[in-house]
């Protein structure tokens, strides 16, 4: 079963860069057909998708946070990674990261969550 663990800074000031990591255990990366995702949740406001890394390679992000956003991965590390610059106190939120797949034959592996960091911007 896949696992997923974010780390990162809690506290972030306005203007500054957000990096975050999910380790990832139980399942590889780079195998089958699954999409790495990056997903927050503001206070009081539901799930907001922020963009993904797919098993391939193959990266997206939402239009409005494209401009500032990048997600990246280390294959040897089994690591995913998404850094933000710009930061501004509306980022503020808890930071997910999500794993959802299926096989090569198609079968649904599963939709996995990590616990969930909390990343406030404030000065």
């Amino acid at each position: 079963q896949v696992q997923l663990q974010e780390s990162g800074p809690g506290l972030v000031k306005p203007s500054q860069t957000l990096s975050l990591t999910c380790t990832v255990s139980g399942g590889s990366i780079t195998t089958n057909d699954y999409y790495w995702s990056w997903i927050r949740q503001s206070p009081g406001k539901g799930l907001e998708w922020i963009g993904y890394i797919h098993s391939s390679g193959e990266i997206y992000y939402i239009p409005s946070l494209q401009s500032r956003t990048s997600i990246s991965r280390d294959t040897a590390k089994n690591t995913v990674y998404l850094q933000m610059n710009s930061l501004k106190p509306e980022d503020t939120a808890v930071y997910y990261c999500n794993a959802d797949g299926w096989d090569y034959s198609g079968n649904y592996l599963g939709d996995y969550w990590g616990q969930g960091t909390q990343v406030t911007v404030s000065s």
